[in-house]
C-alpha cells in the first residue's frame, strides 16, 4: 500500500469512523455557580459509569506541559484529589512534566469521558504541593508502588527492561513488605489552579454543547458558550 492509497475497509479507515452523540444538552441555566461544583457532577456521572464498567478510570487525564521553548507534551496521568483550590497529580519531579512545569508552569488537562460524550478542558497554572500533604498520600499507595517511585528515574533512557527489574528488587529486598517506604525526595505533587474550565457535551451533527467557566479578578467566574 503506498502513503496515497486509501483504505478502502471502513472499520479500519479513520475518514470512516463516525459517530453521532444523542446525549441530552448543556444549558447555561443548569450549570452549577462555581465551576468545580459542575466538575463534582459530571465526576459522579463518569465514576457511576465506570462502576457499571462503561467508563475506565474516571480520574484519568491528559495532562498537556510545554518547556521554555514551548515545545509541548502530553502524557495520561491520574487525578488524585480536586477541590476549590483545583486538580492534584502526583509524579517525578525530574520526568519530563515535572521539568517542564519548573520552566513554564501553564498547563493543561483533558478529561476525556468518551462512554459519556463528555470532555472536561482545564488551562491553569501548576505548583508543586507541600511536602506534608505529599507524604501524606504518599503512605496511601500501595507498597510496590511505593518502591516504583524509588526504582524508576523517570523519563530517563534505560538500556533495558532488566535494569528497572533489578533495581526494583534491590529495594524489594531493602524495604519488604510492612516496612515503611521513606518519601523520595525527588516525588511529589501538583495542583493545578484553573484559568478556564470548557465542559463539551457531544451533540448530533457536531453541534456540541461547550460552556466555559472563565476566572475574574474577584474570584467568580463568568460562563461562555463556544461554538463547536
Amino acid at each position: 500500500m503506498t502513503d496515497r492509497e486509501p483504505l478502502l475497509d471502513p472499520v479500519l479507515d479513520p475518514a470512516a469512523m463516525r459517530k453521532q452523540y444523542r446525549a441530552g444538552g448543556l444549558a447555561e441555566e443548569d450549570l452549577a455557580t462555581h465551576p468545580m461544583d459542575q466538575f463534582t457532577r459530571w465526576f459522579e456521572d463518569a465514576a457511576r459509569a465506570a462502576l457499571h464498567g462503561t467508563l475506565y478510570e474516571p480520574n484519568a487525564m491528559v495532562v498537556s506541559t510545554a518547556d521554555a521553548q514551548g515545545r509541548p507534551s502530553s502524557r495520561t496521568v491520574l487525578m488524585k484529589q480536586y477541590d476549590t483550590e483545583g486538580f492534584v497529580f502526583f509524579t517525578n519531579y525530574d520526568s519530563r512534566k515535572g521539568r517542564d512545569l519548573a520552566e513554564n508552569p501553564h498547563v493543561a488537562l483533558l478529561f476525556p469521558w468518551h462512554p459519556l460524550a463528555r470532555q472536561v478542558i482545564v488551562t491553569g497554572t501548576a505548583r508543586r504541593t507541600g511536602r506534608d500533604e505529599t507524604a501524606a498520600y504518599f503512605r496511601t499507595r500501595p507498597h510496590g508502588s511505593q518502591l516504583g517511585a524509588w526504582a524508576s528515574v523517570q523519563s530517563a533512557v534505560i538500556a533495558s527492561r532488566t535494569e528497572l527489574d533489578t533495581s526494583y528488587a534491590a529495594l524489594e529486598a531493602r524495604y519488604p513488605e510492612g516496612e515503611q517506604v521513606p518519601v523520595p525526595p525527588h516525588w511529589g505533587g501538583f495542583r493545578v489552579t484553573p484559568e478556564t474550565i470548557e465542559f463539551w457535551q457531544g451533540r448530533e451533527n457536531r453541534l456540541h454543547d461547550r460552556l466555559r467557566y472563565v476566572a475574574r479578578p474577584d474570584g467568580t467566574w463568568k460562563v461562555e458558550r463556544l461554538s463547536p
